[in-house]
């Protein structure tokens, strides 16, 4: 065959493996509030096991969950002071890793420390940095404030979490320039897309419709009313997206932001959380905006099950085939690899700046043609698997 001849050519799927070290950067483990009751809680991430317990100072604190001494768990034990007890034989650690009492020694070992994770407390949220050659995390790296968390006008977190399996994280990442899959999997049609890369951050700038053939994913009726999206992600697993309402001005403050963060369990898993805060609506009382808030995360919460799903089903592909439309995935890969080398092996092309906008105008004339089918014969755009996948992943799922 001649090598040029492509037409009887087939397109082989190359799996590759996903890398067996974690990223480098700060996770959000979840939410403050979650963590600070003074019990430990084990966390399985990046790997092995984390406890992550606060003491009677109130300071939320991140170590190894097993013991050096003999390998207890030290999520089975108990917080004593500002401390916390392994349950096999009560030697007790601090945060800081240094092993503060053995109730039946004279004295403590020496080289007694184990090792504690950087820890910040944002907008609520609680983050451990991870890097696996041990480097301190730098200040230009700090995840930005919400700027209206805590506000009285705002709702608190409305907060979910999903364990997902058989896949590596970088396929949530992947979702930040794929703009067909905003049509297929949350119910929107995409009418500007627009991506942009640089230093430790990724952007996607976003305006999209409704679907009117899936009424519930959306809070809005008017099906030809835009709304806003400019999300964000800080590092490799947390992103902040700012999201202004259907008909809400633009050129105003959002009204609503969007969390969407994970951390690897292993690496064939991780755990997906995603949180919404609502802006209160003016003389809305606050267990009404309390639903609201609610009826937003569930929107989002479709999507996200939907992607789940199709994460638990797909082959992982490092040399996906892609036609013009498809958004600059192995760009956003490039950008992605850094935390996965040593920071002294960052190149040049990883981190500088980086723009792609795509022409939705193809795009968007054939999802309306296919929405007008739907609404004419009556049928619902909501995947078969929805309900299944939603059944699956509700006793896995924290409101």
């Amino acid at each position: 065959m001649n090598p040029t001849d492509t037409e009887d050519q087939i397109r082989v799927i190359d799996t590759g493996a996903p890398p067996e070290r974690y990223a480098r950067g700060w996770h959000c483990l979840g939410l403050v509030r979650d963590f600070a009751d003074g019990k430990p809680h084990q966390v399985n991430a990046f790997g092995t096991a984390l406890v992550v317990f606060a003491g009677e100072d109130g300071k939320l604190n991140v170590l190894d969950a097993y013991c050096r001494h003999m390998g207890g768990n030290l999520a089975q034990g108990t917080v004593k002071g500002n401390a916390i007890a392994c349950p096999f034989h009560d030697w007790r650690w601090r945060g800081d890793g240094k092993c503060a009492e053995i109730p039946y020694a004279r004295r403590v070992p020496p080289l007694a420390r184990t090792r504690t994770w950087p820890v910040a407390e944002v907008s609520g949220q609680l983050f451990v940095w991870h890097d696996p050659r041990g480097g301190k995390p730098p200040v230009e790296l700090a995840i930005p404030e919400v700027p209206t968390y805590g506000d009285s006008g705002w709702t608190d977190w409305v907060w979910n979490s999903i364990e997902v399996t058989g896949s590596h994280c970088r396929e949530i990442v992947d979702n930040i320039v794929d703009m067909a899959h905003f049509f297929y999997v949350h119910y929107g049609m995409p009418t500007f897309f627009r991506n942009v890369f640089e230093g430790h951050t990724a952007t996607q700038v976003m305006r999209s419709r409704p679907r009117a053939d899936a009424v519930g994913v959306s809070q809005s009726t008017n099906y030809s009313v835009e709304s806003q999206s400019d999300a964000t992600y800080y590092g490799p697993s947390y992103m902040i997206d700012k999201l202004w309402s259907g008909g809400r001005d633009p050129e105003s403050a959002p009204n609503i932001y969007l969390i969407n963060c994970h951390y690897p369990i292993t690496p064939t898993s991780f755990r997906l959380q995603y949180g919404v805060i609502v802006e209160k609506p003016v003389g809305v009382p606050d267990d009404q905006a309390d639903q609201i808030a609610q009826a937003v995360a569930q929107g989002v919460a479709i999507g996200f099950e939907q992607d789940v799903h199709i994460w638990k089903n797909k082959s992982r592909i490092d040399n996906p085939l892609l036609c013009e439309e498809d958004g600059p995935v192995y760009q956003l890969r490039r950008w992605y690899e850094q935390f996965y080398v040593d920071v002294d092996d960052i190149r040049p092309e990883m981190v500088g700046r980086f723009e792609y906008e795509i022409d939705t105008e193809r795009a968007l004339t054939s999802w309306q043609a296919e929405v007008d089918e739907n609404l004419a014969a009556g049928r619902s755009a909501f995947a078969p698997n929805l309900a299944r996948t939603r059944d699956a992943v509700t006793a896995d799922t924290d409101s």
